[in-house]
């Protein structure tokens, strides 16, 4: 009997010469699609017909049912058409012979197989379509069918084209196709049907998501892997996402930027951002598939869910994604008894119907078990019927645990036996099995067992490993008798060898449980020292991250954070240290955080693993921006080691070292600075003025001197640290160039605009050379010189750089991270003077709500953000909201800050404009006057502020009429600005033009 229930139909246009019916099994659709898709450009109408003999019907009745079919019959002949029911080999060469002679002229057949097919398939004269071009198959299938018309409708980039199947997708990452996958036609077509419709070809939807939910061991991740390699040529891009772990999600994730050429460096969250936002506008490619398996924590995983013209496939234990809404859902349920039948007899072909079917009972029709016992009784010569008793017979005293209740008896029991038989066949395999069990279960990484010190490895497995023959043999035994599958690495120049193992999360829970506590603790501490060994203890080494990022899987189920080892307390550290670097905070938090939960009763919070931890956790808060947080973290480890140690302690300077970058980025520069002048002044005489350390805390006091206003001083120390760092290091190290992108940074605000840019733009090119363009470093040196030509009246330039900043900071930072907020608020000043008003404001407004979530709105950055708000008001003509919000800015500052802080006084000089705006005269001038009187005090005569705030006093006293002492003013500030800055600087032409000077506040990195 056919399986009409699946079939697709398609009628042809008017006029078509023929209707031909094409049979396919469910494997070969890309063909079926393709060849229909050929022939209706010809104008025949076709109908898609798969092909699903029943195991209990006569093969020559089911070849006649197809015969009821419209037109004539076209069979995509492949590798499991003649494996479906199953079927034997004399049941198919009956049924043929019996079949297709008296009805030729109705048959016609190609073949894509790539084994030998039966010798009676000759009758069906099939076309062989393999390793072919596209032409040359199109010519093939016509020339069968008697069509002319060959070279036509060959057009694979036409709306609703299937691609030629020899053509996969040019990004393709699915594990290798199972050859033993049976049935689930009917949750296939559904998930066919929801994501892209009944059509060939059909466009996909908007964000169609859909959940593949079930209990463990029912198939999910198996439905997922065939719906992509049955329906993956409907894509330009399939990929697949282990989802267990968000860390190696996030890593496959990344890896997409690479292979879909997007132009990014190697921090996760960039690449990664690059990915969401490519499949988001659909370029380089429209159609893409996404698979998420074992996504059963959506809060771990959703935010690394793209959006788009595209179609995301999730598969999860939990109904969470559902019920959330974020996607449809579509229940798995246990094989059907006929797909377990026909499983069953092709894994293991001397089970007979009979038998199949009484092994399907025992199971309870559970994909899983059905597969492990199978797999056992393909192995091992026990009669089936013996075998079968006793799962069907089995208790819990056979493995002396209990496993959940949503797991048949029979997992137990099939489980034992397998154990059983492996141990009297393979000691060494059970051993290796029962070590699997303490590696991530869908990546054990075999080679780097394999690699192992000998000390590393319990004796037996050592020499197991030793001798690549037996060490395969025990492989192979596992995938044998077990659900274990190996994936090969081929190389071009070596046999094909094990890259890594794969074990469903059931067994290896099972695994586990079934060990004594002392069998467990010896294979976890074996794991630990596979892992330790593994470690290139260089985690800010970039050549390092492949190796940390396939390490970092593995930590937990080795149970690195229950070891007491120092070797593996320092490969702890060593992968926290790689978060770190690598940009991947909130993991990095979560793994100190269970350290120090687990540790802190058994290490002393001042011992040296327990402190680097400590300090990593206050890291990753602080990165995070949950300063508060960091601060306790920082300021209760100072205490404690104080309470301890000497002050001056290398211990002690590095946590107060710690604190001060808290405070600064709390707003607290004066307890910062007095923090880092005594951490600099401590490393200084422990290990001299030039000591790494030293220079590295002697920076951090140049920043905080900066954030004081105190502009010259931080410019002394950043240039002697310069000077230090090109003589001891190298002009192109990146601490070199950082010292000199932050010397430029000071030029420019202290006016020193020429030089600052001229400085600006060698480093901010080197930056690109030594660093390339997505790191941190190279982005800040981008935003300097963004700024820098903005302050020399070169705004194109300096439109199109900080415009491409603003677009990295948000893929690498994040929309809401300090870095990000710091460049856009710099791209909102600059929109108000020199682009969209309205695309300003939204900016501006954005930028400090999100400043005040992350600050509070008295923090220094808040305020400032708040007055540039205040500022695109007044562009607005909204003169008293300006002006409210101006004094509003100029209070807040004024109480951060100081009355003679420098952003005070720019607050100042808004505020006397805002005033001046509501015809508040004698307020404007009151203000005008002070402003300038501190201003020199604060940057001194030359400074372009001061020369701004004459300017303004001048306004002041024309509109009170006090004409000669203004245009005394003014005239000696166009002077020293045309002096200084040139005659044709914008803020020379504004004084000339007696438009308002204003003041922007920038943010400063911290």
């Amino acid at each position: 009997m056919v399986d009409q229930s699946a079939s697709a139909g398609s009628s042809g246009p008017a006029g078509a010469t023929g209707h031909i019916t094409i049979s396919y099994a469910g494997f070969a659709r890309p063909w079926a699609a393709w060849i229909s898709h050929q022939l209706e450009q010809l104008g025949h109408g076709t109908t898609l017909l798969r092909w699903d003999p029943q195991a209990d019907a006569a093969l020559a009745e089911e070849l006649s049912g197809l015969l009821e079919a419209e037109g004539r019959l076209l069979i995509v002949l492949d590798d499991w058409y003649f494996r479906l029911g199953p079927k034997t080999q004399e049941e198919w060469t009956a049924a043929l012979r019996e079949v297709v002679p008296p009805h030729a002229d109705r048959f016609a057949a190609v073949s894509v197989a790539t084994q030998s097919l039966p010798a009676t398939a000759g009758l069906l004269r099939p076309a062989d379509l393999r390793d072919l071009d596209a032409r040359e198959a199109q010519r093939r299938v016509l020339h069968r069918l008697g069509i002319k018309g060959a070279g036509r409708g060959l057009d694979e980039n036409a709306p609703g084209a299937p691609r030629f199947p020899n053509n996969p997708p040019e990004v393709w990452n699915i594990p290798r196709r199972n050859n033993r996958f049976t049935g689930r036609d009917d949750v296939l077509e559904e998930l066919h049907d929801k994501l892209a419709g009944s059509g060939v070809g059909a466009a996909p939807p908007l964000e169609t998501r859909i959940a593949l939910y079930g209990t463990s061991g029912v198939g999910k991740s198996q439905i997922a892997q065939e719906y992509a390699h049955r329906f993956g040529n409907d894509y330009d891009v399939v990929w697949w996402v282990s989802a267990i772990n968000r860390g190696a999600a996030r890593e496959q994730l990344a890896e997409l930027a690479t292979r879909l050429g997007l132009p990014v460096g190697r921090e996760l969250g960039d690449r990664i951002r690059a990915v969401h936002e490519a499949l988001r506008i659909g370029r380089p490619y429209r159609r893409w598939l996404l698979i998420f398996d074992s996504a059963d924590d959506m809060e771990q995983i959703e935010d690394l869910v793209p959006d788009g013209r595209g179609h995301v496939l999730i598969t999860t234990l939990t109904r969470d994604w559902s019920g959330s809404g974020s996607a449809q859902e579509i229940e798995v349920p246990p094989f059907t008894r006929v797909e377990s039948v026909a499983y069953a007899r092709r894994r293991a072909r001397r089970l007979t119907p009979v038998e199949a079917d009484l092994l399907a009972e025992a199971v309870q029709d559970l994909p899983l078990l059905l597969a492990q016992t199978a797999a056992w009784l393909d192995a091992n010569p026990m009669a089936p019927k013996e075998y079968i008793e006793l799962i069907r017979r089995g208790e819990p005293s056979l493995v002396g645990i209990r496993i959940s209740s949503d797991y048949p008896m029979a997992f137990q029991t099939s489980w034992a036996i397998t154990l059983n038989t492996l141990r009297e066949r393979s000691p060494a395999a059970v051993e290796l099995l029962k070590l699997f069990a303490f590696f991530a279960p869908d990546a054990i990484p075999v080679p780097m067992l394999a690699k192992a010190r000998r000390g590393d490895l319990p004796e037996h497995l050592a020499d197991l490993a030793a001798e690549p023959i037996s060490w395969n043999t025990a492989l192979r035994r596992l995938t044998e008798s077990t659900a274990v599958r190996l994936d090969y690495q081929v190389s071009e120049d070596a046999d094909p060898a094990v890259e890594t193992a794969l074990m469903h999360r059931l067994y290896h829970r099972f695994l586990r449980s079934d060990m004594t506590e002392d069998e467990r603790d010896a294979k976890a501490a074996t794991a630990c020292r596979v892992l330790v060994s593994a470690d290139p203890q260089n985690p800010v080494d970039t050549r390092n991250w492949d190796r940390y990022a396939a390490l970092i899987p593995h930590l937990e189920p080795a149970c690195v954070l229950d070891s007491p080892e120092p070797a593996v307390h320092e490969l702890l550290v060593n992968c926290t240290e790689y978060l770190r670097v690598r940009g991947e905070y909130r993991m990095g938090l979560r793994l100190c955080e269970q350290f120090i939960a687990r540790w802190r009763t058994r290490l002393a919070p001042t011992q040296r693993t327990m402190l680097t931890v400590t300090h990593q956790h206050a890291n990753m808060l602080r990165l995070l921006g949950r300063y508060r947080e960091a601060e306790a973290v920082g300021s209760a480890i100072v205490d404690q080691l104080r309470a301890e140690r000497d002050e001056n302690d290398p211990a002690v300077l590095r946590a107060k070292d710690g604190l001060g970058g808290t405070y600064m980025a709390l707003g607290a520069f004066e307890e910062a600075y007095e923090i880092f002048d005594g951490v600099w002044r401590g490393f200084s005489a422990l290990l001299g003025p030039e000591a790494p350390r030293t220079l590295s805390a002697r920076n951090n006091l140049g920043e905080v001197l900066s954030l004081l206003g105190r502009y010259e001083e931080s410019l002394a120390t950043h240039g002697e640290l310069l000077a230090v760092r090109e003589r001891e290091l190298r002009a192109r190290h990146h601490l070199t160039l950082r010292s000199g992108m932050v010397y430029a940074h000071m030029l420019r605000l202290l006016g020193r605009y020429r030089e600052a840019t001229s400085r600006q733009e060698l480093n901010a090119r080197l930056h690109h050379q030594v660093m390339g363009r997505h790191t941190p470093q190279t982005l800040r040196a981008d935003h300097n010189l963004a700024l820098c030509l903005r302050r020399s009246g070169r705004p194109n330039e300096a439109n199109e750089l900080m415009k491409d900043v603003v677009e990295r900071s948000r893929r690498i930072a994040g929309p809401r991270h300090p870095e990000t907020l710091m460049v856009q608020a710099d791209h909102a000043t600059f929109l108000r003077e020199h682009g969209d008003l309205t695309e300003a404001a939204e900016l501006a407004d954005e930028v400090a709500e999100r400043y005040r979530s992350l600050v509070g709105e008295t923090h220094p950055y808040a305020v400032g953000t708040l007055g540039n708000t205040g500022l695109v008001r007044a562009e607005f003509g909204e003169h008293a909201e300006a002006l409210a919000i101006a004094e509003r800015a100029l209070h807040g500052m004024s109480a951060a800050m100081g009355p003679d802080h420098p952003w005070t006084l720019g607050c100042a000089l808004n505020a006397g404009a805002a005033r001046s705006r509501v015809d508040d005269a004698e307020g404007a001038l009151e203000l005008s006057r002070d402003t300038l009187e501190r201003t020199k005090v604060t940057l001194g005569e030359s400074h372009p502020m001061t020369f701004s705030a004459k300017t303004a006093l001048a306004e002041d006293l024309r509109t009170l009429r006090r004409s000669q002492e203004a245009a005394k003013l003014e005239q000696e500030a166009i002077g020293q600005l045309s002096e200084t800055l040139g005659a044709e600087h914008p803020h020379t032409l504004s004084a000339r033009r007696r438009r308002r000077p204003y003041w922007d506040f920038e943010p400063q990195p911290v």
